[in-house]
């Protein structure tokens, strides 16, 4: 179903696609003619070549015809054609028609096909710099070995208004987190009223009410929200219990630029190879630290679990009302987040998900093949991880969650927190905090044996699958500018601390605001932003919630670590197992 109709058809603009997704392209097309110039016996290679140049039209808006794919390929007219077919079968080309006799049609990657190469242009570079370019993973020199300034060339312009306003009773009603990203929104509500030329309605809750309202809305006969925002782990559940519509049963999915978005937020996004949403925000947790203390004691920034312990207990100081670290430790949603993200920090997941190269494999969790994986070595290294953290945390450390852990941090009480980056505001948006101008950003501390990782947390938006039909075509246009590159740009300006884009974390006066941006874009070219700690199974909101209870009481001291896992497996396995499972 197209919902575009009664409005205006976007024109289609260029992808703002990160430096080497299109800088590799040209590189790649010399180094082919080359080699095969060079060696006659070389036949040309059809598929790579027919990639390429499909690629290539994609980025720069422009029309392939089978006709000028073919002619790419440099093969038979016949082989060509059959390896279109083949590569239209494997589901890397969409097929769109041209006119309405449908006869005649264009040719674009497919979402898998743009993921792919996101992925692969990203371990070129890092190959390309190993063998060439010694240890320099600079932004400033991958720029440069890639062809220029690319950042100084991506400026984002001002949000446009839409030249036909909307006519939707009511206006856009909006279901949102209530965290200083969407109340930024709410505080620009009258640009995009303007922009969008009809109210915008939206109500905040917390996440647990947030979920629960999201639920209960999937159950009215129509929908009260035009759009909702789901926190990523809920994307498995709200798919499976249809309170999603599929994106790609609503709008052209090619129209919002996947390959613009960073992988992890919109791999996150998907269920069953479907995506489900638009990231909104791509949060990762990180560890914050105040870098004037550090220096003052002689640390360097812990990359490991170790060095994190040792920081702790050098910069605990009670007897002054100055502790070492916070986190989210408070029973249920808070800790259970905590739990995932420690286990993963040891180098597990909560399932027991296939290991591939950089991570796990979270693709087919739609099949549910999976079990929980929480008594395990990895399981009991994160447990007592947690009990040695606690001898260097504050005394309300059991009740801290989501910004209990940031607010002392912002006040100088503490010298690192775990935070995700959208509580950035808390402190570089004030500046009598101490940590404002003075805070670094990294990545997890990684377990031994263990590869660092920042968890990517954030929000996507998605329509209702409720949603009244006549809605829908006006629900679109608004998510597609509210996850706009102009749009996450204005955020950003207004103080939000998160972005999910490429696009606007080159744009320097992005780069400006703050260095948390420079930082998690290196996180992404290090394949650091993992969503696999906090898999979007259905289930993962009740395992959470168990790892919340079980580990919480271990903290207090009730149970033991090794009790703690096997009650924590136990409760696991028993609400999987009715699912389906043996």
């Amino acid at each position: 179903m197209n919902a575009m109709g009664g409005h205006r058809q976007s024109q289609p603009v260029a992808p703002n696609a990160p430096s080497e997704t299109r800088e590799l392209l040209p590189f790649l097309d010399e180094l082919i003619d080359e080699i095969e110039d060079t060696l006659d016996i070389i036949s040309p290679n059809a598929h790579l070549r027919m990639t390429l140049h499909l690629l290539k039209g994609h980025f720069e808006a422009k029309t392939i015809t089978p006709t000028s794919l073919i002619g790419a390929s440099r093969a038979p007219y016949a082989t060509a054609n059959r390896r279109l077919k083949e590569m239209v079968q494997a589901g890397l080309i969409e097929q769109r028609p041209r006119t309405r006799t449908g006869k005649s049609f264009s040719l674009h990657p497919s979402e898998k096909l743009l993921s792919q190469w996101v992925q692969l242009s990203g371990r070129l570079r890092r190959l390309a710099e190993g063998h060439f370019g010694g240890q320099a993973t600079g932004r400033e020199s991958r720029d440069y070995y890639f062809g220029g300034s690319y950042a100084a060339a991506q400026l984002i312009p001002p949000l446009n208004v839409l030249t036909e306003p909307f006519k939707v009773p009511g206006g856009i009603r909006v279901l949102v987190h209530g965290d200083p990203t969407f109340m930024v929104m709410e505080n620009l509500k009258r640009q995009f009223e303007q922009a969008l030329g009809t109210p915008i309605n939206q109500r905040a809750f917390s996440i647990d009410r947030l979920r629960e309202e999201a639920l209960r809305n999937a159950e009215r006969p129509a929908s009260r929200y035009d759009i909702i925002a789901v926190d990523l782990p809920w994307i498995g559940e709200f798919a499976e219990k249809n309170v999603l519509m599929p994106l790609s049963e609503a709008m052209d999915v090619a129209r919002l630029d996947p390959a613009d978005f960073h992988t992890a937020g919109w791999k996150a996004a998907h269920w069953g190879g479907r995506p489900y949403g638009v990231p909104a925000q791509t949060t990762p947790e990180l560890l914050f630290y105040r870098r004037d203390l550090f220096a003052k004691a002689g640390l360097k920034p812990p990359a490991t679990t170790d060095d994190l312990l040792n920081a702790a207990s050098v910069l605990h100081d009670p007897r002054q009302g100055h502790y070492g670290i916070a986190w989210n430790a408070a029973r249920g949603t808070a800790l259970g987040h905590t739990v995932l993200m420690m286990i993963a920090d040891f180098g597990q997941p909560i399932l027991d998900l296939p290991e591939i190269a950089g991570g796990f494999d979270t693709d087919h969790l739609a099949e549910s093949d999976y079990r929980p994986t929480i008594d395990t070595e990895a399981g009991l290294r994160a447990a007592e991880f947690l009990l040695e953290l606690m001898q260097y945390s504050p005394p309300d450390i059991l009740s801290m969650s989501w910004y209990e852990r940031v607010r002392p941090y912002a006040s100088g009480k503490i010298a690192m927190a775990f935070g995700y980056t959208l509580l950035a505001p808390y402190f570089e948006g004030d500046e009598s905090s101490p940590a404002h101008g003075q805070t670094g950003y990294l990545p997890h501390p990684a377990g031994p044996g263990a590869r660092q990782i920042a968890p990517v947390g954030g929000y996507v938006l998605g329509i209702p699958a409720n949603l009244p039909p006549e809605r829908l075509a006006a629900a679109v246009e608004a998510l597609a500018v509210f996850t706009s590159p102009e749009a996450q740009k204005l955020f950003v300006q207004n103080g939000s601390r998160t972005n999910p884009r490429y696009s606007v974390a080159a744009d320097p006066e992005v780069r400006g605001a703050s260095s948390i941006f420079d930082a998690v874009d290196a996180m992404s070219w290090r394949d650091e932003l993992q969503f696999w700690p906090r898999p979007p199974v259905p289930e993962i909101c009740g395992i959470i919630q168990i790892c919340g209870e079980e580990f919480h009481d271990m903290l207090r001291g009730i149970s033991s670590p090794r009790d703690a896992l096997r009650r924590a497996q136990d409760r696991a396995d028993a609400l999987i197992r009715p699912n389906g499972k043996p």
